[in-house]
């Protein structure tokens, strides 16, 4: 860092100390006394002293230095700037002056001004600058970096180089304000205020500070403020190309999000997704309210029947907003649609983690209870019936298919074959046991276990199944055929 006080070494003899006769012998102890005050750090008693002594000879370099270099420790690195160029321009030679214009340009982050104060420093005095151009390569070289940072929006990469200028600059605005910048389109909102407020706290009328506070707002999705932020900053400074640039993408951004809104609200949603994705390609920095606008696109989608495309939108948000509570809800109610019900229960439990409403843990205990369905087989779907099959329709189905699968019609098939029917026969008789019995199936249709239930499936045994069913089906007459392949011999009749 460079130390602003090294080398600050007052212009002053040590003089007898009697009564001032001439307007000079005052103003020199007007700067003697500012100087006592200077070496114990009372930069604010020292400085009206300095003026003084201005005052009563104004043509005198070293007094403009000696208030340049009091300003500059009261961080005032404007005034000290001008102190210290009237004092050059009152005498070329004063080496000083220069120095105190190298620190103010590296505070200002005026860099080619500092190099070029240097230089004249150097004719005149080789090595009077030494510490301020070790401070100007390291400046020079991360403001470099940064640049080329910042054309490839790499934010992080721009932050760590404005620290490292602030090493050796730390009271210079152009880097705090960089920083803070970046900062706000990274999300770290409190961090870039906080730096921006400080300088406005000495700088109230800082364009450059009231527009990064304008871009936190804009960026929270405060778009209101941000425009009054944005309209100040244009007042103060016309000629703002950051601010114009910000205020017409949040104008347009706004226009086309209610545009959005109002189609949805009249049902018209493709049109709402037409308006959101426009709205989309305005400002992908801008993840706050990006991330509304797919939310906002995947409602609609799902409005549309389009739960993948949804689910896309859904995660979209969420990566932009990790606690998107809504975004969250919609693409487990999506995965519940599509049947993907273990990314349903996994959504859920999030959104239970976040908001542990009871309508959220309604929603999970939903989630799970069709989880462990899908995990079940579907007695419905083997037998092919639906959902709403009456007694009736089920025993016609049973009949149908455990005549096509009965192991002993299959008895010159292949080894694989024979398996692969007997074990369709066998889920054929469990579907049966389970749909024909009037409290099992109630118990199945809750998405109960049936496992849980006297011995679960094991007590179920297809052949028996089949002997109690065709022996007491109506219409005995026709072939009568015997499968030997059940316990004890059975002897059947085909209809």
């Amino acid at each position: 860092m460079v130390e602003v006080v090294e080398d600050i070494i007052m212009d002053s003899d040590d003089n007898e100390e009697i009564l001032p006769k001439t307007t000079e012998e005052l103003a020199e102890l007007k700067k003697e006394n500012g100087n006592q005050l200077f070496k114990i750090k009372q930069y604010r008693s020292a400085l009206p002293l300095y003026t003084e002594a201005i005052t009563l000879c104004p043509d005198t370099a070293a007094y403009y230095g000696n208030r340049a270099a009091c300003y500059i420790m009261l961080n005032r690195h404007r005034e000290a700037l001008e102190d210290a160029r009237k004092s050059v321009s009152l005498d070329p030679r004063f080496v000083k002056g220069y120095v105190r214009i190298v620190k103010c340009g590296i505070a200002l982050g005026d860099l080619v001004m500092a190099e070029n104060a240097s230089k004249q420093a150097e004719k005149l005095q080789p090595g009077s600058t030494a510490a301020e151009l070790r401070s100007l390569e390291k400046i020079k070289q991360y403001d470099q970096e940064a640049a080329k940072a910042l054309e490839v929006k790499d934010f992080r990469k721009v932050v760590y180089c404005m620290d490292r200028c602030l090493d050796e600059a730390p009271t210079c605005e152009r880097f705090k304000l960089t920083k803070a910048e970046c900062l706000a389109i990274l999300g770290r909102y409190q961090e870039s205020q906080e730096i921006a407020n400080d300088i406005l706290h000495f700088n109230k009328g800082s364009a450059d500070a009231i527009f990064v506070r304008g871009l936190c707002l804009y960026y929270e999705d405060n778009i209101e403020k941000a425009f009054n932020h944005f309209q100040q900053v244009l007042r103060l400074a016309p000629d703002h190309a950051k601010a114009m640039e910000q205020y017409k993408k949040a104008k347009q951004l706004k226009k086309k999000k209610e545009d959005g809104n109002e189609s949805f609200k009249l049902c018209k949603f493709l049109e709402a997704v037409k308006l959101y994705t426009e709205a989309l390609e305005i400002d992908p920095l801008n993840k706050k309210t990006n991330a509304k606008l797919y939310f906002n696109r995947a409602t609609a989608l799902s409005r549309l029947t389009k739960p993948k495309d949804a689910i896309k939108d859904c995660t979209a948000a969420l990566n932009l907003d990790d606690t998107y509570l809504k975004a969250l809800l919609r693409r487990a109610k999506c995965y519940m649609d599509i049947g993907e019900y273990e990314d349903a229960v996994r959504d859920y439990e999030k959104a239970c983690k976040m908001d542990k409403s009871r309508e959220n843990k309604r929603l999970l205990q939903e989630a799970k209870l069709a989880l462990k369905k899908s995990k079940r087989k579907d007695y419905y779907k083997i037998l092919g019936v639906e959902r709403n099959a009456n007694e009736d329709e089920i025993k016609r189905a049973y009949k149908k298919r455990a005549l096509v699968h009965h192991p002993d019609r299959h008895a010159n098939a292949t080894d694989a074959e024979k398996k692969e029917q007997e074990k369709k026969f066998k889920e054929i008789g469990e579907a049966y046991g389970i749909l024909s019995d009037a409290k099992k199936k109630a118990r199945y249709d809750s998405g109960q276990d049936m496992e849980d239930f006297d011995g679960g499936m094991s007590d179920v045994d297809p052949n028996q199944v089949f002997r109690t069913f065709f022996s007491g089906a109506p219409g005995g007459a026709g072939a009568e055929y015997s499968f030997g392949g059940f316990p004890n011999g059975f002897t059947f009749q085909f209809s």
